[in-house]
């Protein structure tokens, strides 16, 4: 196994950071860390990379004990938002940079720089500034640094957090292509549930210093162990009072047995999905539909409906 975390904790003060964490990330998976704001996940990252320190507990990369290590002495290739380049330097020798202090032979430096400008696309930018790059491009040259050492293990911090939606969405595409190509183990820190739904082998959910829940993207989404789970990787909504997803939920444009009555209060198209919330027996129920199935029901507020579960989906009780 590539990662073993055993019984870490850390503390600030009187604030629990992490309480008990154990966790194994096998060798060559792309995992991510999921969870609010302030939950412990950048904390633990930091934890393996070396830049902090457990108050209790283990850490082993690749079978050595880590706890110990300083983080040059792990073989951690580690990449932050903010995209901490050297200003003065152009891009191919920021990426070469950890080569160099290295002492690697000047024709290696230059056979692996043109190799890595290639595999993240920025070949043709290697004599340009980081100033004069996107932010895309330069989060790519981020990348390529952290691989030019051949790191064990790839770390990244919101990597795409400081990025517009658009650019974010581009980037996690091309991550997935580049674990898929050099798969190097690597583990990422988010809050974006999108992004970790989409990108990721395995999503553990952190919270409060705990972990929740550890499995696939469809694991988690589909048989959540909490209600945090569940409200965290994707919206939900009460119905026959039992948590649900909005698009497990099926309408109905006339009566039908066991089909719930209610009433369209609200209508609101988002791109491709059309969102509805229902009155239903004195609550209130949003349901998720494609703008093709809602434009054939003819829905409008003030819209008699009937809701019951989608096909496949069973209710407790």
């Amino acid at each position: 196994m590539s990662i073993e975390i055993r019984n870490v904790s850390k503390r600030f003060g009187s604030f629990v950071a992490l309480d008990d964490v154990n966790l194994t990330i096998p060798t060559g998976q792309l995992t991510a860390l999921l969870g609010p704001s302030g939950g412990g996940k950048s904390t633990l990252l930091r934890i393996v990379a070396g830049l902090d320190f457990a108050d209790e507990g283990t850490v082993a990369i690749e079978g050595i004990e880590a706890t110990d290590l300083p983080a040059q002495k792990r073989n951690v290739g580690f990449v932050f938002q903010h995209y901490a380049a050297f200003k003065h330097l152009t891009v191919a020798r920021n990426v070469a940079f950890g080569l160099e202090i290295r002492k690697r032979p000047k024709a290696e430096i230059k056979a692996r720089v043109q190799e890595l400008l290639e595999l993240v696309h920025l070949d043709q930018f290697g004599d340009r500034l980081p100033s004069q790059l996107s932010g895309g491009q330069r989060q790519r040259m981020a990348l390529a640094r952290a691989l030019a050492v051949e790191p064990n293990v790839l770390l990244l911090d919101e990597p795409f957090g400081a990025l517009d939606a658009k650019v974010r969405k581009e980037l996690r595409d091309w991550l997935r292509r580049l674990h898929d190509e050099v798969p190097v183990t690597t583990v990422f820190v988010t809050h974006d549930q999108e992004e970790a739904l989409e990108v990721a082998d395995e999503i553990v959910v952190i919270n409060e210093g705990r972990v929740e829940q550890i499995g696939t993207p469809d694991q988690l989404y589909d048989e959540p162990a909490s209600d945090f789970v569940m409200s965290f990787l994707g919206p939900v909504t009460q119905f026959r009072g039992q948590a649900i997803r909005p698009h497990d939920i099926a309408v109905l444009a006339s009566p039908a047995p066991g089909a719930d009555a209610g009433t369209i209060e609200r209508l609101n198209r988002v791109g491709f999905e059309v969102r509805i919330e229902v009155a239903v027996d004195g609550a209130t129920t949003s349901v998720a539909l494609t703008r093709a199935e809602a434009r054939s029901l003819g829905l409008a507020e003030g819209s008699a409906v009937w809701l019951e579960p989608a096909p496949g989906v069973t209710m407790a009780g």
